[in-house]
């Protein structure tokens, strides 16, 4: 049973806020968490399993961790999630799947990609319409801008996802929650670290991209908050410019009269 300090009860208003918003569980739900090992899955599913002893909606709860041959996760990170979702009497799935390839050069959204293709199979195969992610706030906000700035669209992470023709709804309960918190929250719980150590990590765009959200930041607190809003917040006029092909100039005629 977790600890409801000031921290894990801010957190759970929070994603109780997140479920009433967007709809997020309904009764009879069978929800199967991502269970990467950091401090955001793990917030996620402690306080999902805390919500359920006492929420009048009831709903399952599972937990799938995938690894890849790209992730550098060490057995006795392995086994302390066993022990950790053991505690919590929260059935946990842990699968392997196979990337690295010498044709092939690994990339985040690679394996990002192959990841979330796993869960999605393992979910169907248990018979859980929802996967819960633990994508909190900041993540959101990131996502939008490496959206914009290197992909050339606008577009973000939905706190309720539908995908393959509803058959698998994605929900992210933590879309109100701001990292620090989560940060927090591991800390006074004393969350093993069992994130993914990849060396692509401390690379990335979007570690790039972190780093400028909180530089403005310290000037201006409220750039994140913004950043969110925004994606509900579309003026559809103003986003709408495309420009018109031109017409074919048609050259005049030169028959004789």
């Amino acid at each position: 049973m977790i600890k409801f300090t000031r921290t894990a009860h801010y957190i759970s208003k929070s994603i109780g806020r997140a479920i009433g918003d967007y709809d997020m569980i309904s009764e009879g739900d069978k929800i199967l968490v991502g269970l990467s090992g950091g401090k955001d899955s793990l917030t996620l599913l402690k306080l999902l399993r805390e919500r359920q002893r006492w929420s009048p909606v009831k709903y399952e709860l599972l937990a799938c961790h995938v690894r890849t041959d790209a992730s550098y996760t060490e057995q006795a990170r392995i086994r302390a999630l066993k022990k950790l979702c053991g505690d919590m009497g929260v059935k946990c799935l842990f699968k392997k799947i196979r990337l690295l390839a010498e044709d092939k050069k690994i990339s985040c959204f690679w394996c990002s990609w192959n990841r979330r293709k796993t869960l999605f199979e393992t979910a169907a195969k248990l018979g859980c319409r929802k996967v819960a992610l633990g994508h909190q706030k900041d993540d959101i906000a990131e996502t939008t801008l490496l959206n914009i700035l290197f992909h050339g669209e606008f577009s973000s992470m939905k706190p309720r996802q539908e995908l393959f023709r509803g058959e698998i709804i994605i929900i992210r309960p933590l879309c109100y929650v701001e990292e620090s918190h989560t940060r927090r929250l591991a800390k006074e719980e004393r969350f093993p670290s069992v994130s993914c150590k990849c060396p692509q990590m401390e690379d990335s765009k979007r570690q790039y991209i972190k780093s400028f959200i909180r530089e403005l930041e310290r000037k201006y607190p409220y750039v994140k908050t913004n950043i969110t809003k925004s994606i509900t917040r579309v003026k559809e006029d103003y986003l709408s410019y495309r420009p018109k092909k031109p017409q074919a100039t048609r050259l005049p005629s030169c028959k004789k009269k």
